[in-house]
């Protein structure tokens, strides 16, 4: 595959980014990574020895986490996000990597490369790290959702965690209320019916908040709203529990002797849940593949998440626009 990366993008760029990007050539020996930024400020980074699958794009400055993505783009074409995705738009590259502005990579996704077709609005794709991980989606894309996104959700993330885990079958749940078919509001309602008459999906029902960790499914679909408040829940209760953890092995001698014992486990725990190890959330329902890094990736995540890319494959935005395509999932004249 040909990965192009925002070189500029996210709080630790352009170092940790380029550092990620030149670890990942020596993992990906047969990918080529193609750094966009000011080249000859990326140049001094990645020193004399440069990677032969390395390339570098000349591009302008990142959008800035407080600026506004779209007034960004149109004041400044050449951004670095901005030049990436013009290389997926032209085939010169196959998927596109920023740790920037997270709104700026969609807005670059979606005015540069376009959307899928009979694909209303994207979504994000994010792995949650349980016993049995799962996918879930939209973690924050698009809060406003009718029942058709709901079920267009659902194909392109079953497609996606069948290719991202090697399943042979992704099983699909709907986020809800209660696990009845007759439970939620409207959009529940109406998305539970359209997913469980679809044949483009293995639909195994509703699931509820607590049991989404359970392994009753491989993708957990849901609105952006709903869907980041489950994803921003869920990191934010872990991290508390390893504070308390913490705080209970640490009172006194014999907790720090069991503390001593436990470590290993307890650190295999902590890496197992740690953003890093996945790197990156995938925007699905745009021409071409595009992974959103977290804003504080460092040079681990940036190679973890160029290393997911490259195991999806190089057709994924082709295998998901044919499951779009077989499923007629938008009718007719319903593109706006």
């Amino acid at each position: 595959m040909r990965i192009a990366v925002d070189a500029l993008g996210g709080d630790e760029a352009p170092g940790e980014i380029v550092a990620g990007a030149v670890a990942a050539t020596k993992r990906l020996p047969g990918d080529e990574i193609l750094l966009v930024g000011d080249e000859a400020r990326v140049s001094k980074l990645i020193g004399p020895d440069k990677p032969q699958n390395l390339t570098l794009r000349d591009a302008g400055a990142a959008v800035g986490m407080d600026e506004e993505p779209a007034s960004a783009l149109r004041a400044r074409p050449d951004a670095s996000v901005a030049v990436a995705a013009k290389l997926v738009r032209s085939g010169e590259a196959d998927a596109l990597f920023s740790a920037g502005n997270t709104g700026g990579t969609v807005a670059a996704a979606l005015l540069r490369i376009g959307r899928l077709e009979g694909c209303r609005r994207p979504a994000i794709a994010t792995v949650l790290p349980f016993t049995s991980p799962a996918i879930l989606l939209d973690a924050g894309a698009t809060t406003m959702c009718r029942p058709q996104d709901l079920l267009n959700f659902a194909i392109l993330g079953g497609v996606f965690a069948e290719r991202y885990f090697g399943l042979d079958v992704a099983r699909v749940a709907l986020i809800n209320v209660g696990e009845e078919p007759g439970k939620g509001d409207d959009l529940a309602k109406e998305s539970h019916a359209l997913m469980r008459d679809s044949g483009a999906v293995h639909f195994v029902g509703n699931v509820e908040g607590r049991d989404i960790g359970g392994g009753v499914a491989d993708v957990l679909v849901t609105d952006g709203f709903t869907g980041n408040v489950v994803l921003k829940t869920a990191e934010g209760v872990s991290r508390e529990i390893f504070g308390m953890l913490r705080s209970a092995m640490t009172a006194n001698a014999v907790s720090k002797l069991a503390a001593a014992i436990l470590r290993p486990k307890l650190l295999g725990m902590r890496d197992r849940l740690d953003p890093e190890n996945y790197g990156g959330s995938f925007l699905l329902g745009v021409a071409g593949s595009v992974v959103i890094g977290h804003g504080n990736s460092k040079a681990r995540g940036v190679e973890n998440a160029l290393r997911g890319i490259s195991r999806t494959g190089a057709g994924l935005s082709d295998a998901l626009q044919q499951a779009l395509d077989s499923s007629h999932a938008t009718p007719a004249g319903d593109e706006t």
